[in-house]
């Protein structure tokens, strides 16, 4: 457990640090500026459910002698369609409210939970001392860390524009990100009984990435046109590069 969480430590500082850029911008962020962000975020995430998620998947699925298709392709599904149905139930709860900063806030928190998971799982199995699993513990956890800095960012500014404080909008923004220490620990825990079932937890979270980036990243990049699009490359190939040179 304590590998785990102290794996998952960058991808929360990561969100804490997009956050307190609350601290150092107007009333108002800048749409081009954050629409960019979003955009990177989104490649990054895309290519880190890719390379840190589903590749993983497959080749544990392969080498326990599962489908790999099967394990990679539904869980990916199951992650979205999972997301999509709690973020549904959710929005009841929260219609009604002052802006949509409810629903990122719920749907980042909520991705948050299974990248934790998958964090703390690979954390915990790299204390075998098996090379390829500390370079893919590490690619992963650095793969999470940098696109939860826009995330951070995507949290605080909307509840700083809905009239918070700074510093509660930091709060907030921060908060957000606490959900993956403790998945990290349930991961962690859970690593030697749930280490059969690592295929389908990692292309669980692969589905709930891909979901927020179509859902709410890629939409709103989209916005700046070519700009917006050549950010989610830029960020996909960010942490393509990032996977292979520590992979």
């Amino acid at each position: 457990m304590i590998a785990a969480i102290l794996m998952d430590l960058f991808p929360t500082i990561c969100t804490a640090l997009g956050a307190g850029f609350v601290f150092f911008v107007g009333n108002k962020d800048t749409p081009e500026a954050r629409r960019s962000m979003l955009g990177l975020a989104a490649g990054v995430m895309l290519a880190a459910s890719m390379f840190s998620l589903l590749q993983p998947a497959i080749e544990q699925a392969s080498a326990q002698g599962e489908s790999a298709w099967l394990a990679a392709s539904a869980g990916l599904v199951l992650g979205a369609a999972g997301l999509l149905l709690m973020e549904q139930w959710a929005g009841r709860l929260l219609a009604g409210g002052k802006g949509h900063s409810g629903r990122v806030i719920f749907a980042i928190a909520l991705h948050n939970l299974p990248q934790g998971m998958a964090v703390g799982l690979t954390g915990a199995l790299a204390l075998t001392g098996d090379a390829n699993t500390v370079a893919g513990a590490v690619a992963l956890s650095v793969g999470i860390g940098l696109q939860n800095i826009p995330e951070g960012v995507a949290v605080a500014f909307p509840v700083r524009q809905n009239g918070a404080s700074r510093l509660k909008a930091f709060a907030v923004g921060t908060a957000s990100g606490l959900v993956e220490p403790v998945g990290a620990a349930l991961g962690g825990a859970l690593a030697g009984s749930l280490l059969g079932a690592m295929p389908w937890l990692l292309s669980l979270a692969a589905g709930t990435m891909v979901c927020v980036s179509a859902q709410e990243l890629i939409p709103q990049a989209a916005e700046d046109g070519k700009a917006g699009i050549f950010c989610v490359v830029l960020g996909f190939a960010i942490m393509m590069a990032l996977d292979v040179a520590l992979g």
